[in-house]
């Protein structure tokens, strides 16, 4: 593996990466601490690229800190795709309650903010959780992103159904389940959302 090539080393360099580096977690909380285990192409890229992060941290001990942020799905009403709307609008389903999974989220102001307290008070070499309070089911996101949008519901179907009538990308988000622990983030970063559930960040006028 190589690391990083700059040209001059920074003081500072905060990486944002993706909480798919987990991979599936049937659920169960997550902190910092759990080994990774990416199941997609990009999961592991990203991996790769947090080892090559943390190799520049390492070769550049006292010269460069880096951080990494695990980012989940990121929400804003500004923000281009930001919001569920295109797909609530479409119908498309999602899994009965059964079979669903936990997904997580943040809004792109607190992402920003987090950033930004990564730089300066994140500790060398330290990797956080980036995301909000909420602990919901990916369907039930959706019936409360519809109400707040003033769509219907979508359907709820099987995963056997899910199967031939989602896209690829779509079905990947549904493979994994897992309930981030963001408590590093509100620690060491001293981060108070503005934000903590996504209902108030989808409700924002």
């Amino acid at each position: 593996m190589q690391v990083l090539s700059l040209r001059s080393a920074p003081l500072h360099l905060v990486y944002a990466s993706t909480s798919g580096v987990y991979g599936d977690c049937a659920g169960e909380w997550v902190s910092e601490l759990r080994t990774l285990n990416a199941q997609t192409s990009r999961g592991e890229r990203r991996v790769d690229a947090e080892r090559r992060v943390r190799l520049l941290g390492r070769i550049k001990m006292g010269q460069t800190k880096t951080a990494v942020l695990r980012i989940p799905g990121i929400y804003a009403l500004d923000r281009v795709g930001g919001t569920p709307f295109d797909r609530l609008k479409k119908g498309l389903p999602v899994l009965k309650p059964e079979q669903d999974v936990y997904t997580n989220h943040i809004h792109a102001d607190d992402l920003a903010r987090a950033c930004l307290a990564a730089l300066w008070r994140g500790k060398p070499q330290r990797s956080y959780n980036v995301n909000d309070d909420t602990q919901l089911k990916m369907g039930d996101y959706f019936d409360m992103a519809a109400d707040i949008l003033g769509l219907p519901q979508p359907p709820r179907i099987s995963r056997a159904e899910a199967q031939t009538r989602l896209p690829a990308m779509q079905l990947s988000f549904m493979s994994e389940s897992r309930r981030l622990d963001n408590t590093r983030m509100k620690r060491e970063l001293r981060l108070r959302l503005h934000y903590p559930h996504t209902a108030q960040g989808l409700s924002q006028t």
